[in-house]
C-alpha cells in the first residue's frame, strides 16, 4: 500500500462565505465593513489554534467576498498559525494558471499556510459575469481542473486541451517554497467527481449541507479504493457543513432558524425549492442531520460521530449563516476553538491538543 499522507491528528477548521450580515438595528451591514469583521474573526480563529479558515467566493448581493485570495492575504498578515484557503474557488469561471498564480502568491506571504479548494460552485452567476457559457459548465471545470492538476508539479507545463491554446514548456511564477500548492477537490457527492480526485492525487472535500451526512460514507470508502487501485498514498477527506455554536442547544437554534431560512428560502425561489420548515430545520440539527447547531457538547458529539461513520480527517463548520451577526458569530468561534475542539480531540485523539 502506498505511504499515508494524512495529518496524524484531527483538524477543525472554519468556512465562511462572506454572507451580509446584520447590524444591531437589524439593517444588512455595508460590504466594508462585513469583510473587515471577516479578517476579525479569522484573527480570532487562529488565536484560538483552530487549523484552517477558508473564504468563499461568490459575485451576488447577499455575499461580501468576490475576491477571497485579497480578503485572505490581509488575515495573513495578522496571524501566524492558521492555513488558510477557499470555500470553493470557482475554477470552472477563472482561470487556472491566474488561480494558481495568486494562490501561490497568497502562499509566499503567508509563510507556506495557503491552500486552495477546488470546484464547480452551487451558484453560476460568474458563468455570463465573465462572459462563459453555462452550457459548458461540466466541460470547462472538466479541462481546466486538468490543467491546474498538471500546474501542481511547478515545472515546464507542456499541455493542450480543447478550449483554449497549447502551452509548451511553460513555467508559471511565482513558485512555492515546498514545491507545490496545497490542493483540495470539493465535491457535493458524485460518484465520477470523487474517482476524479484520486485520479489527480487530490485530497477530497465533501460539501454536505443536507441529509443524513452517514449516506456519504459511500464516497468516501469509493475514494480510498479508488486511490488504492490508482497506486496513490492515502490523502486527507474533510467535510463543510453549516452550524451555528451557543451556550445551549435552544439558543443555537433560535439563533440560528431565522437566518438559515430566510437564506434558504431565497435560494429556493431561484431553484424551485419548496420554502424551508422549522421541521426540517430540526431534523436536519438533530444528531443523524447535516446542521452541527447546539452546544459545545452537542455540535463536538456529533463531529465525532460523523468522523467515525466518513472516517475523515478535517471537519469544517461553515458558521456563516445569512444575516447572522458578527457578535454571534464572534461568540460561535470562540466556543468552537475553546471547546469544542478540546472535546472533538479528546475523543478522536486521545486528547491531543
Amino acid at each position: 500500500m502506498p505511504p499515508d499522507d494524512r495529518p496524524t491528528r484531527f483538524e477543525l477548521g472554519l468556512d465562511t462565505f462572506g454572507d451580509v450580515t446584520a447590524g444591531p438595528d437589524g439593517r444588512p451591514l455595508p460590504y466594508d465593513r462585513v469583510i473587515r469583521d471577516i479578517v476579525e474573526q479569522a484573527v480570532l480563529a487562529d488565536e484560538l489554534g483552530l487549523a484552517f479558515f477558508g473564504v468563499g467566493e461568490h459575485h451576488r448581493d447577499d455575499f461580501a467576498v468576490s475576491a477571497p485570495e485579497v480578503v485572505l492575504a490581509a488575515i495573513a498578515s495578522l496571524t501566524s498559525r492558521i492555513r488558510l484557503g477557499t470555500a470553493v474557488t470557482v475554477l470552472s469561471s477563472d482561470d487556472p494558471i491566474r488561480v494558481y498564480e495568486r494562490f501561490a502568491t497568497l502562499d509566499a506571504v503567508s509563510h507556506g499556510r495557503a491552500e486552495v479548494i477546488l470546484g464547480r460552485g452551487s451558484f453560476t452567476e460568474s458563468f455570463p459575469l465573465f462572459g462563459l457559457d453555462l452550457s459548458q459548465y461540466e466541460e470547462l471545470f472538466s479541462e481546466k481542473l486538468d490543467l491546474f492538476a498538471a500546474l501542481r508539479s511547478e515545472g515546464p507545463i507542456t499541455w493542450e486541451g480543447r478550449l483554449r491554446p497549447p502551452l509548451v514548456d511553460q513555467h508559471v511564477f511565482p513558485k512555492t517554497a515546498s514545491g507545490s500548492l496545497k490542493t483540495w477537490i470539493g465535491v457535493g457527492g458524485s460518484p465520477e467527481s470523487v474517482v476524479r480526485a484520486a485520479r489527480y492525487g487530490i485530497p477530497l472535500m465533501l460539501a454536505i449541507i443536507g441529509g443524513p451526512p452517514a449516506q456519504f460514507a459511500q464516497f468516501t470508502d469509493l475514494y480510498r479504493r479508488a486511490l488504492d487501485q490508482l497506486g496513490q498514498p492515502r490523502l486527507p477527506i474533510g467535510v463543510h457543513s453549516p452550524g451555528h455554536v451557543a451556550d445551549s442547544d435552544q439558543q443555537a437554534r433560535d439563533e440560528l432558524w431565522p437566518h438559515f431560512a430566510l437564506q434558504r428560502e431565497r435560494i429556493g425561489r431561484e431553484r424551485g425549492w419548496p420554502p424551508p420548515t422549522r421541521e426540517e430545520f430540526e431534523a436536519g440539527a438533530g444528531p443523524e442531520g447535516a446542521i452541527y447547531v447546539g452546544s459545545p457538547q452537542t455540535v463536538a458529539d456529533k463531529i465525532v460521530r460523523n468522523a467515525r461513520i466518513l472516517g475523515i480527517d478535517r471537519f469544517d463548520l461553515k458558521f456563516s449563516n445569512g444575516a447572522l451577526g458578527h457578535d454571534r458569530l464572534m461568540r460561535s468561534i470562540e466556543l468552537y476553538g475553546r471547546e469544542v475542539a478540546p472535546l472533538v480531540h479528546a475523543e478522536l485523539d486521545g486528547g491531543a491538543a
